[in-house]
C-alpha cells in the first residue's frame, strides 16, 4: 500500500482498531484501494502504525467480515471485489458507511461541525 495512508489518534475517544478499519473500509469503497491491491501484512501495519499487532489483527478481521479484504496464507491480504451497487441502498450500508467516515474524519481531527460541512460539499 504505497498510496493512501492511515492515520492513528492515540488520543482519540475511537479505539486504534476501529480507526484503522473505518480508514481502509473508507478507502476501499472510494476506490482508492483498489480491487486485487495488496495491503501490508499485520505485523508491518502494526510496526508502521505503533500499535499492537492484534490490534491491526482485529481491523482486518472486521473488514474480512465485511467482505471488504480476503487473506490467504502465502498470497496475503488483498482488496476484495466490491459487489454491484444495489437499485435501493441499505439503510443499515448507509449507516456503516457514515459511521466509517465520521470515524476516519475524528481520527483526523475534524469536529462535527466540520464533517458536516464535508458532507454537504460531497453532496453539492
Amino acid at each position: 500500500m504505497t498510496g493512501p495512508v492511515v492515520r492513528v489518534d492515540t488520543t482519540s475517544a475511537v479505539p486504534p482498531y476501529e480507526q484503522v478499519r473505518a480508514q481502509l473500509a473508507a478507502l476501499i469503497r472510494t476506490g482508492q484501494l483498489t480491487e486485487g491491491e495488496r495491503l501490508p501484512t499485520v505485523r508491518q501495519l502494526a510496526a508502521d502504525l505503533g500499535l499492537a499487532p492484534g490490534t491491526v489483527a482485529r481491523a482486518y478481521r472486521e473488514l474480512e467480515a465485511a467482505d471488504l479484504i480476503r487473506s490467504r496464507r502465502g498470497a496475503g491480504t488483498r482488496v476484495a471485489a466490491l459487489p454491484s451497487e444495489p437499485a435501493h441502498p441499505d439503510p443499515n450500508q448507509l449507516a456503516t458507511l457514515a459511521r466509517d467516515f465520521t470515524t476516519a474524519a475524528r481520527a483526523l481531527g475534524a469536529d462535527t461541525e466540520a464533517i458536516l460541512t464535508a458532507v454537504q460539499k460531497a453532496l453539492e
